[in-house]
């Protein structure tokens, strides 16, 4: 099995920056139905990811207080797990196993130019198997 996960992960995805308002973040990861969305820098360096657990906490205050507070960088996960976008299959699934993430960002030369969905990765075993 040598399929790298360039061939199967999505190039279409949303990207915030750390000052977006948490809100805002939030809504756009539900509106565009996705787990996470990478966190860039004004020169497109990737500084964090932002997950829809990640969300929870400002959304729970929000329905106690009635009013969101903070930023996307207030909540974001960093350091980000990434994987490299030669990496095989397996190698990406066996990431999916030993760790709690739903998306991965896909780096080449440190550069940020995809996402890695589970959902991405089982379907392409499925399709192989």
């Amino acid at each position: 099995m040598t399929d790298v996960i360039a061939s199967v992960m999505r190039t279409d995805y949303l990207t915030l920056d750390t000052e977006m308002p948490i809100r805002q973040a939030a809504g756009l990861l539900h509106a565009n139905g996705q787990e996470a969305a990478p966190v860039v820098d004004a020169a497109g360096t990737l500084v964090g990811i932002l997950t829809q657990k990640d969300c929870f906490r400002p959304a729970m205050m929000a329905s106690y207080y009635r009013q969101w507070r903070g930023t996307v960088g207030d909540q974001m996960s960093s350091p980000v797990k990434i994987i490299e976008a030669d990496s095989d299959i397996v190698a990406a699934a066996e990431m999916f196993l030993s760790e709690p993430h739903r998306a991965f960002p896909v780096l080449r030369s440190g550069q940020i130019i995809g996402l890695l969905r589970r959902e991405d990765v089982l379907g392409r075993l499925l399709e192989l198997g």
